[in-house]
């Protein structure tokens, strides 16, 4: 993803993530997170998906952790590397809570991202970090159920296009339940204080 088409599809995630808003916005009772709150959002409440190592995988896998989950793909140049470091540095700075964070990287590119690929990308990120993926067709499907948006650039070969996508990730409480959209660039400690929030309230 070049430089223009990121801002391009940043905005296009500010759009719908400033409505997403609204949902808290008249709860004067709300907890104060940097994060957008979803907290009872109608959508993006389990998925079915097939880790690196081919094992099948579901929310309830990751019971009594925190999770975030981001869409993205391995040979984006620019915000998927940033993303995933920057929840290296939210895992950091939980300190011995790290343990409590789960961090999945969804592909929106199917086609090239197979297992082997996708574990060497975690790999280099943390060890602890998943790799998850589809079919192309359930792909669509569940990028729709997220309303994340994804789209191939074509490349100067077939094999070498980009993707613009959504930026931002989805977190989970401990529970399962969908709390929170963090925008692309937020600084990790506001993240990491935002999940420090989750991990003191049960919903």
């Amino acid at each position: 993803m070049n430089k223009r088409n990121a801002l391009k599809s940043i905005a296009i995630g500010a759009l719908w993530t400033a409505a997403l808003g609204q949902l808290t916005a008249c709860n004067k009772n709300a907890l104060k997170f940097t994060a957008i709150d979803i907290t009872g959002a109608d959508y993006a409440k389990d998925f079915a998906l097939t880790d690196f190592d081919g094992k099948p995988r579901t929310l309830a896998d990751f019971r009594g952790k925190i999770v975030m989950m981001f869409f993205g793909y391995t040979q984006c140049p620019d915000v998927c590397p940033t993303s995933m470091t920057e929840m290296v540095a939210i895992k950091k700075l939980l300190g011995p809570d790290g343990d409590k964070l789960q961090a999945l990287f969804v592909t929106v590119d199917p086609e090239r991202d197979k297992s082997e690929m996708l574990k060497a990308y975690m790999q280099n990120f943390d060890p602890t970090f998943l790799g998850l993926y589809t079919t192309p067709e359930k792909t669509a499907a569940i990028a729709k159920d997220y309303k994340v948006y994804y789209k191939k650039v074509p490349g100067p070969t077939p094999t070498s296009y980009t993707i613009d996508h959504t930026a931002g990730s989805y977190v989970y409480d401990t529970q399962g339940h969908l709390r929170l959209f963090t925008r692309y660039g937020t600084a990790p400690e506001k993240t990491a204080a935002d999940i420090r929030l989750l991990l003191q309230t049960v919903h």
